[in-house]
């Protein structure tokens, strides 16, 4: 009997211990991509992030098994997307990502971008318009991210002040939000 319990469990750490190491062959491309992302070397990073994606979209039930790496991959994708001043793709990206990868706050993110250098002023609004609403997302996904708070009500403020000066250029943008101060003088901008 002893003999019996002990093969089997021999058995069951072998099995285990290939798992564990197929597993980790597996993952490959999200090690070497969390490396390039720790160095800053973002296209090697997207490239590694891109295959790990497509590694657990091609196998559902191992995407099912490991959620919460899967999550982590995507997040760290559009963080890659995001820093590469992709913000296209990072709105593309976040609509079919889960919600554990903070979709809501990186599309808000790169809305937000977009709107800070549009030119044209009704096209602006739209993009903080949208953005208002992702990060208003985000918050309800994450109601302890003071960041995201941040986020949202710099967004708000924004967006109510463009809209009252909707013809303020894109590089203007943020001084909307610092109140005139009584006697002292706006500086006049020269060049």
């Amino acid at each position: 009997m002893t003999r019996a319990v002990s093969a089997t469990l021999v058995v069951l750490l072998l099995a285990a211990g290939l798992a564990l190491v197929g597993y980790a062959r597996w993952t490959a491309h999200v090690t070497t991509a969390d490396a390039a992302l720790d160095d800053g070397r973002l296209k090697e990073a997207l490239a590694e992030y891109t295959l790990a994606e497509a590694r657990f979209d091609a196998l559902p039930a191992v995407r099912q098994l490991a959620q919460a790496e899967y999550a982590r991959v995507v997040h760290n994708h559009l963080l890659t997307l995001y820093r590469l001043g992709r913000y296209d793709e990072v709105i593309d990206l976040a609509q079919r990502a889960p919600a554990a990868a903070s979709p809501s706050f990186w599309s808000a993110s790169a809305l937000f971008r977009k709107a800070m250098v549009e030119e044209q002023p009704d096209a602006r609004l739209g993009f903080l318009g949208r953005a208002e609403e992702e990060f208003r997302k985000a918050i309800d996904a994450s109601p302890d991210d003071w960041d995201t708070k941040y986020d949202f009500e710099l967004t708000t403020r924004l967006a109510a002040e463009l809209r009252k000066q909707p013809k303020t250029p894109p590089k203007q943008m943020m001084q909307l939000l610092r109140p005139p101060q009584p006697g002292v003088k706006t500086p006049r901008r020269v060049g």
